[in-house]
Parts: C-alpha cells; sequence; structure tokens
C-alpha cells in the first residue's frame, strides 16, 4: 500500500471520527431537550406589573444600508409595550447610503411624537456591528440592552416575556428564538429555516437545559449591561462578535436563559448571494472565535468536563463542513483504493461512521420537525424530502463554507459583509432590483461546477471500479454531492442573470 493511499485512509478515517463525535453530542443534546420539555420552569420573575420592578431597557438596533427594511423596523419597535418613562431606543446607523438620511427623517418624527430614540452615527465604521454596539453602549442609561437586527420584527409583549428573567442576579443575557416570516418561498428559505430551527430548538435547548454554553446569537435577545462591560464589552476581531462575548461572559460564571417559547421573526435571505455572505461570515467566525476562546475553555477550573466537551465541539461547529468536505473530497479515491485492496474489506465495513452518523442527525431532525410541524405519516414523509433536500444543499455549500473556516483557523482578516434584507415575505415579492445585491459570480463557483462533474464521475465510477460487479456502497453519497454542488452552481449562475 502506498504513502498516498495510507495518508488517504487515515485522513478520511479522522474526519470520519469527527463527525462521528459531533452526531454523538447532537443525540446527547436530544436527550436534553426531551428531559427539558418535562421540567417546570421555576425561575425568579420581575413583577413588571409593579411600576418598582420595571426596569430601565434600552433597545440597540444596529443598522447598515437597509433601505428596504428600515421603516418596518422603527414602525414595529414603537409597538412594543413598555413604559416610556423606562425605555431608550437608539439607532447606531453606520449607514452610507441615502438610508441615512431617510432614517434620520424618520426618527425625527417619532421624536415629534415623544418617543424616546436616538440616532447614533459615526464618522468612522471600525469594529463593523461590535463597533457600534459598545459606541452605542457608552451613552446606554438601561440597565438591560435589548438588541434586533434591521429585519427583526419583535411581537408587542417581547419585553414583557424576556425581561422577568433578569430578577436573578446571576442571568447575564436572554435569547429568543428566531422566526422565519418568508420560511416558504423558495427552497433555498425552507432549507435555511429548517437548519435553524434545528439550532434554535434542539441545539439552544438542550445546551441551556443541562447548564452548558449556549450563544447569544447576535440580534432578538437582551443582555445585562453589566455583564457586558465585566466580560470585557464587544470586540470586533471576529466575524461573529456575539458567540465571541457569550463566551467569555459565560467563562465568566455569567448564566445564559435560552426561550424556545418565544419567537422573534426575521427574514431569511431569498437568493443565494445573500446565503453565501451569511454563511461565510457564520462559518469563518465560528472558526475565528474557536482559535480564540478554545484554551480559555479548556483551562477553566470552574466548569465540568462535560461542558467543556459540548463547549469545544460548539466551537467547532463550523469545522464539520471542512470534514464533511474532505470526506466527500476523498470518497472517490476511497472507492478505488476499496476494490484495488481486497484485503482492506474489513476496515471499509467497520468504517460506517458516516452512515451511522446521518441516521443520528435523520432521528434528532425529526424530533425537532415533529415538535414544529406535528407527527403522522404525511408529515413524517415531508419530513423525509425535506431532510435530505437540507442534506444535499448543505453539501454543495461544504466547499464554499470549508474556505471560510480555512481562513479563520488560519487568521486571515476580512471584512464584516452584511447579509442585504429585502423585504420579501410572500411569492409574489421580488428581489430583483435590490441595489444592495452583489452581482459579481465568486470564483468559487467555477470550483462548485467542476466538484458536480468530479462527483458524477464518482457515480460513473460505481458501474466499472470492480471487474466482478458494481459497487453501489458510495453511490447515494455522490448523487448527493452532485445534486448540492449542481444546485450551488446553476443558482449562482443564475441568479445573476
Amino acid at each position: 500500500m502506498s504513502i498516498t493511499t495510507t495518508i488517504i485512509i487515515i485522513l478520511y478515517s479522522l474526519c470520519l471520527a469527527l463527525i462521528f463525535m459531533y452526531a454523538l453530542a447532537m443525540l446527547n443534546l436530544l436527550f436534553n431537550y426531551i428531559t427539558a420539555q418535562n421540567k417546570e420552569n421555576k425561575c425568579p420573575k420581575f413583577d413588571l406589573s409593579q411600576a418598582t420592578e420595571v426596569p430601565y431597557v434600552t433597545i440597540q438596533l444596529p443598522v447598515y444600508n437597509e433601505m428596504y427594511v428600515m421603516r418596518r423596523l422603527l414602525d414595529n419597535i414603537t409597538l412594543l409595550d413598555s413604559p416610556k418613562d423606562k425605555l431608550e431606543i437608539q439607532v447606531l446607523d453606520d449607514s452610507t447610503d441615502e438610508s441615512l438620511s431617510t432614517t434620520a427623517t424618520h426618527i425625527s418624527a417619532l421624536q415629534d411624537i415623544g418617543l424616546n430614540i436616538v440616532h447614533i452615527t459615526r464618522a468612522r465604521r471600525s469594529g463593523f456591528k461590535a463597533g457600534a454596539l459598545k459606541e452605542g453602549l457608552t451613552t446606554a442609561k438601561g440597565e438591560f440592552i435589548a438588541i434586533f437586527d434591521a429585519d427583526f420584527l419583535p411581537q408587542k409583549d417581547w419585553l414583557q416575556r424576556t425581561i422577568p428573567f433578569f430578577k436573578n442576579s446571576k442571568i447575564g443575557a436572554v435569547q429568543t428564538r428566531w422566526g422565519h416570516l418568508n420560511r416558504n418561498y423558495s427552497i433555498l428559505t425552507k432549507v435555511q429555516a429548517f437548519a435553524l430551527d434545528a439550532h434554535f430548538t434542539l441545539e439552544q435547548v438542550g445546551r441551556n437545559s443541562s447548564g452548558h454554553f449556549i450563544n447569544f446569537n447576535g440580534t432578538a435577545g437582551v443582555w445585562r449591561k453589566t455583564c457586558i462591560l465585566d466580560a470585557g464589552n464587544w470586540e470586533g476581531d471576529t466575524l461573529t462578535e456575539d458567540l465571541d462575548l457569550s463566551y467569555r461572559a459565560q467563562l465568566k460564571q455569567w448564566q445564559f436563559k435560552y426561550l424556545e417559547g418565544v419567537e422573534t421573526p426575521a427574514e431569511l435571505p431569498v437568493v443565494i448571494s445573500a446565503a453565501r455572505s451569511q454563511q461565510f461570515r457564520w462559518n469563518k467566525g465560528g472558526a475565528e472565535n474557536f482559535r480564540k476562546l478554545i484554551f480559555s475553555v479548556i483551562k477553566n477550573q470552574n466548569i465540568s468536563l462535560k461542558t467543556k466537551l459540548h463547549a469545544v465541539l460548539h466551537l467547532l461547529n463550523s469545522a464539520m463542513f471542512l470534514s464533511i468536505f474532505i470526506v466527500a473530497l476523498l470518497s472517490v479515491p476511497v472507492l478505488f483504493i476499496k476494490n484495488k485492496h481486497t484485503t482492506l474489506n474489513f476496515y471499509f465495513h467497520d468504517m460506517r461512521f458516516f452512515n451511522i452518523s446521518a441516521l443520528i442527525f435523520f432521528i434528532c431532525y425529526w424530533q425537532i420537525y415533529k415538535r414544529m410541524h406535528g407527527s403522522g405519516l404525511k408529515n413524517f414523509a415531508q419530513y423525509i424530502g425535506m431532510f435530505f433536500t437540507f442534506f444535499t444543499i448543505a453539501l454543495g455549500f461544504s466547499l464554499h463554507n470549508s474556505i471560510a473556516v480555512l481562513e479563520g483557523l488560519f487568521g486571515k482578516k476580512s471584512a464584516f459583509i452584511r447579509t442585504p434584507k429585502f423585504n420579501i415575505k410572500t411569492l409574489s415579492d421580488s428581489w430583483e432590483n435590490n441595489k444592495y445585491l452583489n452581482t459579481a459570480i465568486p470564483i468559487n463557483v467555477i470550483f462548485e461546477g467542476l466538484l458536480m462533474v468530479y462527483f458524477g464521475f464518482g457515480m460513473y465510477s460505481a458501474f466499472t471500479v470492480n471487474k466482478q460487479g458494481v459497487d453501489f456502497g458510495l453511490f447515494p453519497f455522490h448523487l448527493m454531492l452532485f445534486l448540492g454542488f449542481g444546485f450551488v452552481f446553476f443558482k449562482s449562475l443564475t441568479s445573476k442573470m
């Protein structure tokens, strides 16, 4: 057996093992999630019907060139149920286009009717979103800081359902579950909603209910101001400043409260370039935070071994794409190695970690889907189609996201690229004339097209690799990769035409 073959097998095995470990962690989170449903919530709460218990709250709205959603955002925020003398709204506006002046005009009108709202702008956009939040904090009057991105539309009673939990002085942040205004707009939005639903139910509840670290999701949550300051304040050295501050706060013994029952609707990216931008930022930021925080987590003496293990895998979350991409890339030569070196058959039969991992994910995601959409044969059939569609498209994003992970792990810096908003809610709404749309086709798209051909060759090889017959062991995997990269490739081209 050659050195190349040995290296391929070892690398393939290590990546499969890492994916399997992550799957086992998900299975543990599923157990935690199911157990949490039977627990009674006994947290102390402020009685907001008593004026003496109503705290002062600052709402921060970090925005940048949000022409299509600013009016909707501001009009929605004014509907929040809270005593006007205990509420301050900061619009942290880094915009560089005409939305800056239209927002100023709208804010002036709201000030005229008695709303305590201020328009904060910066001459220099340093630190991006983290920098804006940090600057706003210097003048924020609130004891608690609620944050909403431009496309989020909290319900009228949102503050009434979140602020009471801060009665417990150990609570540093409260996070709510994201909803989706345009879930059914397209296959792309359905897949994004499917993935986010799993994160905002299984992962967040599974970790939080057992005292493991969770992350503030950048929006639709509230911070205790003293927690932010105690943890070192916002820092702009990663693309996911929310994950960074979350871990630094929890390492200092602050507790987080996750509210699955409070849904905050938002808009999903409807065009693949916007989804690419968002995925790249999230995955690169996750890898940057792994690089920044991993040793602090491992060395911390105040957290349990199990919490450390979950934290390490949580920080490694984005690296799953890199592991999956390596497994995918090596699966074609592995097919040939398997059939050339028949003495290794015992090894390949024992190396079905990927199938087991996929089964675990299938079971976990079904529990969440069932809880949200109901059980029954019809819903299960729809779930099967949705799961394999999600898995296929996720595979198609694996090259793009792997590049993001590698840049994060190796410390390559890049600007914070916001996800453009479209104000899309119904099928009749169009995004094609959006001025913020990125019309450049990334170089990655060419390689995604080549990978589609590569995995097409993998499928063809199933018929020719074995002289005694066919080998369909990897055929389903190669078919999903072929379709996934094909979807991403053609969508990336056609969405520009």
